[in-house]
């Protein structure tokens, strides 16, 4: 494709819109702008801050921005494939602004700066011949594209798995922890609910929001981040909410609403004082408000608190008339969870053996019945069997 026209095309782009925006095609378009105006030195200047903005993102080209543009950028022909939907013309849109993109991944940078060497001043002539270069050449096909969306989704969900959801954005996880199925010891017919719940998700089923309750240290929230590391819930994306978070979820659930991917929204260590503001926005979010939950997206949390709202001796024993309705009120936000699974500390055998099995997994040799006295110990000096105390011991042995 000519530059003159490939300057005129780069306006016209129309499927994937937000893309002809970014920073990068801006200085594309600026320089053949330049180009075509007879301002070589301008063209110059911007050729050189198209190879610094590409190397500062990391990319050694534009064909390797562009696929990462494509693939990343939520689009309305990207949510088309991902659903399953047909549109004949979005297709077609789509399928010509990629090959546009196309031709300007296969533009060769001697012919820029050739293009510039006709109109630049002659002083400028040994500094274009050590301009720095990017390699031409095309990473992706409209074919391959639409398969990407249909596998992995659209957008900021086909980059990551696992998000924070703060001041009412999405930011991706790069390193989420994810514990694997064998670092998750003890409370297997507990995980084994939620796996269950998840996987119905995962067919198509509208389920239970679950709530896990119990002692602190038990793997409530391990359970929830370890479903990313299962086997068949690659369509599964886990977007953790803060307390302070629940007034914008609403917003969130209505944009994720839809979509072939399952969401869940984590809500790790629920819990509210009696006058907090957000109690009824949780309770509305549950269950009551007058927009249905869509199918594709539940609510997991996990508290220190079976009831959630803490409880003082006077709300039982105050002024109010009918103080049971008052407890009743508390309680209920807590019921409205489907699925109630509780995480109670483990008896004394359950605790050795866990410890037993930890000290196998860390290659820890040493005699059983000195292993578990020690346990003992620790677990004297640290309150509570959970897998957590178990794990803080195995860490001191192998510091010893």
């Amino acid at each position: 494709m000519q530059l003159e026209t490939l300057r005129y095309a780069l306006g016209s782009v129309a499927a994937y819109r937000e893309i002809a925006r970014q920073p990068e095609l801006a200085l594309v378009r600026s320089l053949l702008d330049k180009l075509a105006a007879g301002d070589g030195a301008g063209a110059m200047e911007d050729y050189a801050g198209l190879f610094y903005t590409l190397r500062a993102a990391g990319y050694t080209g534009l064909g390797a921005w562009l696929y990462d543009q494509l693939r990343y950028t939520e689009s309305p022909y990207a949510l088309l494939a991902e659903q399953g939907g047909s549109d004949p013309a979005l297709e077609e849109a789509a399928r010509r602004d990629v090959a546009l993109f196309s031709s300007l991944c296969e533009l060769d940078c001697g012919q820029l700066i050739q293009a510039m060497a006709q109109t630049a001043p002659a002083p400028c002539a040994p500094v274009l011949d050590t301009l720095p270069r990017w390699p031409a050449g095309c990473p992706f096909t409209f074919e391959g594209l639409t398969d990407f969306y249909r596998t992995h989704g659209s957008g900021l969900f086909a980059r990551g798995r696992a998000f924070l959801w703060e001041d009412g954005q999405l930011f991706p996880v790069e390193q989420p922890d994810c514990p694997a199925a064998d670092e998750m010891l003890g409370y297997r017919l507990q995980r084994d609910q939620v796996i269950a719940n998840t996987r119905a998700m995962l067919e198509g089923h509208h389920v239970n929001n679950v709530l896990l309750f119990g002692e602190s240290g038990t793997g409530k929230s391990a359970t929830v981040k370890s479903l990313l590391a299962l086997p068949g819930f690659e369509d599964l994306r886990l977007i953790e909410v803060q307390k302070e978070g629940l007034a914008d979820l609403p917003r969130l659930i209505r944009t994720l609403g839809g979509r072939r991917l399952k969401f869940i929204l984590f809500i790790d260590d629920l819990a509210f004082d009696q006058d907090d503001t957000t109690y009824s926005v949780m309770k509305t979010i549950l269950e009551g408000g007058l927009e249905r939950r869509p199918a594709n997206v539940a609510i997991y949390a996990t508290s220190n608190r079976r009831h959630l709202v803490r409880q003082t001796f006077s709300d039982r024993a105050g002024d109010e008339v009918d103080a049971s309705e008052t407890i009743q009120e508390k309680t209920s936000l807590a019921e409205r969870f489907g699925l109630r699974i509780p995480y109670l500390a483990l008896n004394k055998a359950e605790y050795l053996d866990l410890v037993e099995k930890m000290a196998t997994q860390h290659g820890i040799t040493m005699d059983r019945q000195a292993l578990r006295t020690g346990a003992d110990r620790w677990e004297m000096r640290h309150p509570g069997r959970t897998p957590r105390t178990a794990k803080q011991y195995i860490a001191s042995l192998s510091l010893a």
